[in-house]
């Protein structure tokens, strides 16, 4: 009895090695190194505070969202194995802060330091998403809304819609393409802002 229960253990531990090594992995995703803009002109004049992105209920996780365009678009889906390393709203905040401190001679804040500048920077994150328009086919889609106050008063508001194909059709196509759509956000916004941020 005792042989033939140490003969099926072994079975089991041996069945165990020989089955599938290991499952796929979980794969988390930033944004990657700063970019280093050396020839980046300074043409923002103004302190400014750039507030925390603010973003629908559903993109407050770390989930790296797509759409199925050719079949429902109004259904966003999160892959299950990749994630952002933080909330995307979160990740864009820094880089487009990142951007426009690269771009002004000043001071460049965020609520939390405290400090009163003379002009507040608001961004609403409307979409962030692969969207798959075939099977082997996407694209990142990027909207948000900005508005600029200078002492409570709005001085201006645009929408930006940015789009970047997707090299693959996976999640690290759409992050790569996300990424590039937001560095493009970025300067469209600088330029936005320079020509805004007047007094």
């Amino acid at each position: 009895m005792l042989r033939a229960a140490l003969l099926l253990s072994l079975a089991l531990l041996t069945g165990c090695a020989i089955g599938p090594q290991s499952r796929e992995s979980r794969a988390n995703y930033d944004f990657g190194l700063p970019r280093a803009d050396q020839d980046a002109s300074a043409r923002l004049q103004h302190d400014l505070i750039v507030a925390d992105v603010s973003a629908p209920q559903w993109m407050g996780n770390s989930g790296i969202y797509y759409r199925l365009a050719y079949q429902d678009a109004t259904r966003p889906r999160a892959y299950a194995l990749s994630h952002w390393v933080m909330p995307p709203a979160a990740l864009l905040g820094q880089r487009l802060r990142a951007s426009i401190a690269r771009a002004s001679k000043a001071g460049v804040f965020t609520s939390a330091d405290g400090v009163r500048a003379g002009y507040t920077l608001r961004l609403e994150l409307e979409e962030f998403s692969q969207v798959f328009d075939a099977a082997d086919k996407s694209r990142a889609v990027l909207r948000l809304r900005a508005s600029l106050t200078r002492q409570r008063d709005l001085v201006a508001q645009q929408g930006f819609s940015l789009e970047r194909p997707a090299a693959t059709p996976n999640a690290e196509g759409g992050v790569r393409a996300l990424i590039a759509a937001s560095d493009a956000a970025g300067e469209k916004l600088v330029d936005w802002l320079a020509a805004n941020m007047k007094k």
